[in-house]
């Protein structure tokens, strides 16, 4: 007789939802038993009180990807020239950090997706930074035994882009541009939370390739080159337009580089390998999946995209034009819905290059050759640099000297209140 078992399915929600309640029932089960081991060693030492944050981690960094460590390097690289100890937790197997030969930084990875998170989640540290939005909402919750969560950006643009109450539980979030700190603002006042705090550091990732493009010298004379660098999804170029987005970039004449985002080779694999076979490499088309961005980055004269944060990079660093794809922006999951303010990304964008829509795109070569001469463009990017790139060149200096200032600070209050 065949049995119906309908009965026990659960849902995706439902079943995220029980994960998240047994860790946090693991995660008071390991805090009550590790301090009852702690009160026990202190009776048997017949009341000679021991040290008992020997094991905690002066400074943690935590990363949900190998994307970020361009991000993160360069604070790493400062923490370990000022001898400071620290871990840098992935939850990435190859994140390039691995490899990496510091005397105080250590790089783990603890795990991918929910086994990341049930690690941080008992993690001892007294200063944790990050790039992950969504503590306390989702599977990553504060630890009771980390005394500071601080939050970095991992692109120029607006913090209401993360998805709802992503940054509402950090205790500090590093910004770049004072619309940032007023959008944080904001949303705290309207939710009723207290006040983060909002260190202006810069963007670190930035600065290195800014430093990268002076080393680099004068590009070699060259044809005009063209990069096509879309974000994945339903509303990216190469799902909207693809093989006839792709057709008017040749028929320009220009050299074509097509650079897919890393995630379109695992979530729209069928896509793109029909593209690659349609459109094999030729003299005036080249395919780019290089970890690093920065050759093609500096080849290229114009960047067509759909809001990927690269655009930033791109018109900021590079101080080049680009062309923004024409989507739609659904604030509906996101913390941009609570603001009746207009996202400061779509207020610069006009002011950075041309829209592409669905009526100019078989002209885009009319409109290359219109934003590689347009000097308003220019004033543009000056503009947006000055707005969302604060501390040029100094980025991880004063992100580390953030670092150590807290967790100095922290320490000094426990001291104050130790009873001892």
């Amino acid at each position: 007789m065949i049995q119906n078992f309908s009965f026990i399915y659960i849902d995706p929600g439902t079943g995220s939802m029980l994960f998240t309640i047994l860790i946090g029932v693991l995660s008071a089960a390991a805090y009550f038993l590790r301090n009852s081991f702690i009160k026990l060693r202190f009776l048997f030492s017949l009341g000679r009180q021991e040290k008992t944050e020997s094991d905690n981690v002066p400074f943690a960094i935590f990363t949900d990807s190998k994307r970020y460590w361009n991000i993160f390097k360069p604070i790493c690289d400062e923490l370990e020239k000022r001898g400071q100890q620290a871990v840098y937790l992935t939850a990435s197997p190859d994140d390039p950090a691995l490899d990496e030969k510091y005397d105080h930084v250590s790089a783990q990875f603890i795990g991918e997706g929910n086994r990341a998170f049930a690690r941080m989640n008992m993690l001892k540290a007294d200063v944790v930074l990050s790039s992950t939005p969504g503590i306390d909402v989702y599977q990553w919750k504060r630890s009771r035994n980390v005394k500071w969560y601080a939050h970095i950006l991992h692109s120029a643009n607006d913090v209401t882009g993360y998805r709802m109450f992503g940054l509402d539980y950090y205790d500090a979030v590093m910004t770049s541009g004072d619309f940032q700190a007023k959008q944080i603002r904001q949303l705290e006042d309207l939710r009723h939370l207290p006040h983060k705090e909002l260190p202006m550091i810069g963007l670190p990732h930035m600065d290195v390739l800014r430093e990268r493009l002076l080393d680099a010298g004068e590009l070699p004379e060259h044809s005009v080159t063209v990069l096509l660098a879309p974000s994945w999804g339903a509303s990216s170029i190469l799902n909207r337009f693809g093989a006839k987005m792709i057709d008017a970039l040749l028929k320009t004449g220009y050299h074509i580089i097509i650079r897919p985002h890393p995630q379109s080779y695992t979530s729209e694999k069928q896509m793109l390998d029909e593209l690659m076979n349609r459109y094999p490499e030729s003299e005036n088309l080249e395919w780019n999946s290089s970890n690093d961005n920065f050759d093609v980055l500096r080849r290229s004269d114009i960047l067509i995209s759909d809001y990927s944060g690269v655009i930033f990079d791109y018109s900021l660093v590079f101080d080049k034009p680009i062309i923004y794809a024409d989507t739609s922006f659904d604030k509906g999951p996101y913390d941009a819905w609570w603001l009746d303010d207009e996202m400061w990304t779509f207020t610069v964008l006009p002011k950075l290059g041309r829209q592409l829509t669905t009526d100019n795109f078989e002209s885009v070569g009319e409109l290359i050759d219109n934003c590689l001469n347009a000097r308003d463009l220019k004033e543009g990017r000056a503009e947006a640099r000055s707005d969302a790139w604060a501390n040029i060149g100094h980025s991880a200096s004063l992100a580390v000297d953030y670092l150590m200032a807290k967790r100095q600070e922290l320490l000094e209050g426990n001291q104050m209140h130790d009873p001892a």
